[in-house]
């Protein structure tokens, strides 16, 4: 069984089966104030049943299950990294039980994001396209940049490179770079990027913000922006070598949602980066 003590915070797992899930399973059974509570998975996965650690050759006690509101009943925070479907599903449970939720899913449309700040009043979320505490730094740094660099005709470019596996595009986090940009020049995203280039496109507009994707192999991810000046360039990236980031990032977030009773918040507010 996972050790716990009264002030261990329960953790379930959304999507144990999977390669993320493995990872988060991973921290906090290496973590010495986190318990392994639950382990989610959808119906049909191979993996119900089955210990949700087996994959590290340990026992826990934890079994992989399906039914979200059983599993939500033993724990204290879900962290989910699933798809916008499967974590809106599981927040409207999560709000009813009190459970808070750190969400790592990305590619939520406008109207799922607003379901998210609805069912936000009733328990703790917090939403971020990255949970690594290094990329959001380099949000930090890109703010930052934007504001130092809105005069003197600098082009702004985000060129970011995933998994072949990887199902939504741009990545939430090269969007969340874009906007970060944008605030910080008093402008918005949507007015200023440029997703796709074909053909004859004729000279490159001012102040918009190209995106470039790459999909291939096992990259974890990778996310470059650049901004390209007369004479000189700044480039600033950030680049995975594996999702143990996006992991004890997400348990740093689900100790601040500890103190919480509702609300929503992102990185920023974890990290005080504000």
């Amino acid at each position: 069984m996972t050790a716990s003590s009264p002030s261990s915070l329960r953790v379930a797992i959304a999507g144990a089966s999977g390669r993320m899930g493995h990872m988060l399973i991973e921290a906090v059974l290496a973590s010495g104030d986190c318990q392994l509570a639950a382990a989610l998975d959808q119906p049909g996965s191979p993996g119900l049943g089955q210990d949700a650690a087996a994959f590290l050759g340990k026992a826990t006690g934890v079994l992989i299950e399906s039914d979200v509101r059983t599993a939500l009943a033993k724990a204290d925070v879900l962290i989910d990294f699933t798809r916008p479907e499967g974590t809106l599903a599981h927040l409207a449970v999560a709000a009813e039980l009190g459970v808070k939720l750190v969400i790592g899913t990305t590619g939520f449309s406008d109207a799922q994001k607003a379901e998210i700040a609805v069912h936000a009043q009733k328990t703790a979320v917090i939403l971020s396209p990255n949970m690594s505490v290094g990329v959001n730094v380099t949000f930090k740094l890109l703010e930052m940049a934007a504001k130092a660099l809105q005069e003197g005709g600098y082009d702004i470019e985000i060129i970011e490179a995933h998994h072949k596996h990887k199902v939504d595009a741009p990545s939430g986090t090269a969007l969340k770079m874009g906007e970060v940009i944008a605030e910080a020049q008093g402008t918005q995203l949507a007015d200023r990027a440029v997703y796709e280039r074909f053909g004859h496109t004729g000279e490159r507009k001012p102040d918009t913000i190209g995106f470039a994707t790459v999909r291939g192999g096992d990259i974890v991810g990778d996310h470059t922006v650049l901004f390209a000046g007369t004479g000189e360039r700044v480039e600033i990236s950030h680049k995975s070598s594996s999702r143990a980031g996006y992991a004890q990032g997400s348990l740093r977030a689900a100790r601040f949602l500890a103190g919480k009773t509702s609300g929503q918040f992102d990185m920023f507010d974890v990290l005080s980066l504000r």
